[in-house]
């Protein structure tokens, strides 16, 4: 074989060592920094008229805030089906503390039609005034949820 072929094979055995190499530190950054998160607007649909009556004005809080944190203005609507906020992909509001749990918080509509927030179990705790709550906690306009330090807001 020629020196030539050698130097190529050679070659080529390394940059596939150093693909090998660069796909490994980019699984491990994806695990440890967790998944990147993308904001989602809601704009630009216009509604069809459909001559259905308007639906009744919801009193209470709409959307949940980020107030303070990494991901500091972005918001997500409550809609009926509740809300899951936490650091899986599969959460409605994905979080890039450290001190949030895979599957946080769930806010939810209670059957009183007023908002109330699960913790689901986290390490860490899900505080609202400085106090750590658990299961069934009532939520006003106005509530700070503090995940880690992560702040959320309910707002109108």
């Amino acid at each position: 074989m020629s020196e030539l072929t050698l130097n190529i094979i050679r070659l080529g055995i390394l940059a596939l060592l150093w693909a090998f190499v660069f796909s490994i530190v980019g699984a491990l950054r994806g695990d440890l920094y967790g998944t990147r998160v993308l904001t989602r607007s809601g704009g630009g649909r216009a509604e069809r008229s459909t001559g259905r009556q308007p639906r009744a004005v919801r009193r209470g809080p709409q959307t949940l805030a980020v107030v303070a944190g990494s991901l500091r203005g972005t918001t997500v609507p409550l809609n009926e089906g509740g809300l899951l906020v936490g650091r899986n992909p599969e959460c409605s509001l994905v979080l890039t503390d450290d001190y949030a749990s895979g599957r946080h918080l769930r806010i939810y509509l209670g059957p009183d039609a007023q908002w109330y927030a699960d913790d689901l179990g986290s390490t860490n705790g899900t505080f609202i005034n400085n106090q750590r709550i658990g299961t069934g906690h009532r939520l006003e306009v106005g509530t700070q949820i503090r995940i880690g330090q992560t702040i959320l807001e309910l707002q109108r």
